[in-house]
């Protein structure tokens, strides 16, 4: 019996993240996938918070979650106040769903804060075949190790 006869086909590594990270497979839907770790700053993450508050539902695991501040911190002076009234209300929602939820955050007096596409891997957050979550225009790139996949959603 040859090899190729007994061994799976090759699978490419789209195929075997997402095979690692299925819990349900969606039947005429979307697919469930197990989430390692869940990316957010200021500026689309309100919305979302306001969902889980609306639901009456709590994060499922606040410990795969990281928040930074990033759109909206000045590039100057950052022990004065934020003059953008838009940008203050975004950066305290975060601050403040952040409290609320158990969410880890990475504020602007934070060392380790940064551009959320960057922290993952200066902080040794992101591995290769992990499914992470960024809600941003260019999540394909949140800081992935080069052999990473990713995917819009």
């Amino acid at each position: 019996m040859s090899d190729t006869a007994t061994s799976a086909a090759p699978r490419i590594l789209l195929d075997k993240v997402w095979a690692g990270s299925l819990v349900s497979a969606g039947e005429g839907g979307p697919d469930l996938l197990y989430v390692d770790l869940h990316l957010v700053h200021e500026v689309t993450s309100a919305q979302a918070f306001e969902g889980l508050r609306a639901a009456g539902r709590s994060l499922r695991r606040p410990d795969l979650t990281i928040a930074t501040v990033d759109h909206n911190v000045p590039t100057t002076d950052r022990s004065l106040p934020v003059l953008d009234l838009v940008a203050r209300r975004q950066m305290d929602a975060l601050r403040q769903n952040s409290e609320r939820f158990g969410v880890r955050l990475l504020d602007v007096d934070d060392r380790r804060q940064g551009v959320v596409h960057v922290i993952g891997p200066e902080l040794g957050l992101t591995r290769p075949g992990m499914v992470i979550v960024l809600a941003a225009k260019v999540a394909e790139s949140p800081g992935a190790p080069p052999d990473a996949t990713a995917l819009r959603v």
